[in-house]
This record gives C-alpha cells, sequence and structure tokens, in this order.
C-alpha cells in the first residue's frame, strides 16, 4: 500500500494542490474549494464571531491555531480594539486560512 506523503505536514506539496501536481486529489473530510484548495475543520463564521466579541484577547487567532498573532492580539488588548475588529470583519468576508493552510469553511 503506497501511502500519499504529499498532503502530510513533514512534506508539503511545492506544487501548490495535488490537482497542478497531476496527482489525485487526496480525500479530505470537508472537500475542496472551487480553487482547490481543502477546506479547514474550523468555520469561518465561528471565528469571525469570537474574533468580534473576545477579539482583545485573541481568541478568534487561538481558535484557528495562529497562536503568535493570538499572543500579539492579547498583548495589545487587539489593537486597542481596532485590530481585533478589522480581524473579525475579515474573517467573515474574505476566504482565511487556519494554521495548516486550509481555507476556513463557510
Amino acid at each position: 500500500m503506497r501511502v500519499n506523503t504529499y498532503m502530510s505536514e513533514q512534506y508539503p506539496n511545492p506544487y501548490g494542490t495535488p490537482q497542478a501536481a497531476g496527482l489525485p486529489p487526496a480525500p479530505t473530510p470537508y472537500g475542496y474549494d472551487p480553487y482547490g484548495r481543502p477546506y479547514s475543520e474550523k468555520s469561518k463564521i465561528v471565528a469571525g464571531v469570537l474574533q468580534l466579541f473576545l477579539g482583545s484577547f485573541g481568541i478568534g487567532r487561538f481558535y484557528t491555531g495562529h497562536t503568535g498573532m493570538a499572543l500579539a492580539q492579547l498583548f495589545t488588548c487587539g489593537g486597542l480594539g481596532v485590530w481585533a475588529l478589522i480581524d473579525g470583519i475579515l474573517f467573515l468576508v474574505s476566504d482565511k486560512t487556519d494554521s495548516d493552510g486550509r481555507v476556513l469553511r463557510g
């Protein structure tokens, strides 16, 4: 049995998506977006709402796995609220990714 290592964290695919490299798509639990990027198990709505209401503590960033940015928001009180507000809106309206580079589900 051959193990596909192109989607593993140790050996990222240097060519982008599996389809761009000419490989069959790896099974993902939540599928792919229209651009062929795998969906995350995290939701962008949950991340956005957490960031809007608890963004001063960096909770939305902790949820998506961006620990460094979450700590920066925690120590600056979310950029005095401005950074947290803008970040929460961006979570809701754009295609943000989790810490593994997968697109947040809608």
